[in-house]
């Protein structure tokens, strides 16, 4: 079947709209129309400097749509169902999946298209491949069920994409990975549309205190509706001391970067309390460095026991807390709709791109994939 998608040629250039095909899913495959995609700066890294993915590509991987057909051996969806894919690729068997620990599956190469079937999308009998094996910047994605979560269709397409990853890393970030609990503290840096889903998580869980960290007043100001208690405008103050105070003069517990910049690495874990624990959330650019004195650091007497966590993803469980932040929303628990600030064209990803770069969206969605 043919449909349009933004296709990259090559780093650092534009994706290119055109017509490419697209493969009958077959096994485990779903085969969606995709409503609505959202542009996260991973793919604006993938696009600018790349992950090593084979080219040409097909970026996005924050999507939602609606299911067209199934491979024979799907279960669980059916055409007409709304979903959102969330890049967490599980087998569901391996010792870590049956953990609940999906986002460390020993096994995800077992869900990628069979080599027999042919490539999922082509373009004059050559292989176009798909970002995180999603690739959702297009009329349509083949995808492997694992990734694909059932939503009520109660839930606005735009509103629906941006659980894939916006809130999925976010808010996952802070519920799955930190377990924040009642009481404790918290400071987030960037307030982009994963930080101001950390901060949610946060405040979801029980934080006492959620500290909005940025050097945009207008996000940290946008922070305070998705659940901040106090704001630090990163531009006018030494972040570091400013967060120390608000947590009592000692630090939070828990430091989240969702900034994925040395700079902002540094400073999150500067923040946290003895016994806390710093998480690097935010994608940074490949060969970035983060510097630790090991006896300075980790082992001072004032900061003994600082641990460092990366997220993946948030560590969702796809099939669990997609539908879990959906509900939320629909009870007018969980804030969306500040979340999507933007909405373009697929044919206009360059002004998506300079929206993301400008800071002055939280979320810029794919709406319209007619031109």
């Amino acid at each position: 079947m043919k449909m349009r998608a933004a296709v990259l040629d090559a780093i650092g250039e534009v994706p290119k709209v055109r017509e490419i095909d697209v493969a009958e899913p077959s096994g485990d495959e779903v085969l969606v129309k995709v409503a609505a995609a959202g542009i996260c700066h991973s793919d604006l890294t993938a696009v600018t400097v790349g992950f090593g993915e084979p080219l040409p590509l097909v970026p996005g991987h924050e999507v939602a749509g609606e299911v067209v057909a199934v491979g024979p051996g799907v279960v669980g969806l059916a055409a007409g169902d709304h979903v959102v894919a969330c890049e967490v690729e599980h087998c569901g068997y391996c010792t870590n999946c049956v953990r609940g620990r999906p986002q460390f599956c020993r096994n995800a190469a077992s869900t990628h298209r069979a080599a027999a079937d042919g490539p999922a999308l082509s373009e004059n009998g050559r292989s176009v491949h798909q970002m995180a094996h999603v690739g959702g910047f297009a009329e349509y994605m083949l995808v492997h069920r694992n990734v694909l979560a059932r939503v009520p269709a109660e839930v606005p397409w735009d509103k629906a994409a941006v659980l894939g990853c916006a809130v999925a890393t976010g808010a996952g970030a802070a519920i799955n990975t930190a377990g924040v609990r009642v009481g404790d503290t918290v400071a987030v840096v960037g307030c982009g549309g994963v930080g101001l889903s950390a901060i949610q998580g946060a405040a979801i869980a029980g934080a006492r205190r959620v500290i909005a960290v940025d050097i945009n007043p207008a996000k940290t100001g946008l922070a305070l509706k998705f659940g901040a208690t106090h704001v630090v405008d990163a531009s006018q103050a030494d972040p570091v001391e400013a967060v120390k105070e608000l947590a009592g003069g000692y630090g939070v517990d828990y430091a989240l970067d969702t900034a994925g910049l040395p700079a902002t690495e540094q400073q999150a874990y500067r923040m946290v309390a003895e016994g806390g624990t710093f998480l690097v959330v935010g994608i940074p650019r490949p060969g970035t460095r983060f510097d630790v004195d090991v006896l300075g650091d980790l082992m001072d007497l004032g900061r003994r026991g600082v641990a460092i966590r990366p997220v993946y993803m948030g560590s969702t469980n796809v099939k669990v807390d997609i539908g879990l932040y959906a509900e939320l929303y629909l009870q007018g628990r969980f804030n969306l709709d500040d979340l999507v600030s933007g909405r373009v064209a697929l044919g206009e990803l360059d002004k998506g791109f300079e929206l993301l770069r400008s800071g002055t969206v939280a979320r810029a969605v794919i709406t319209d994939f007619t031109r």
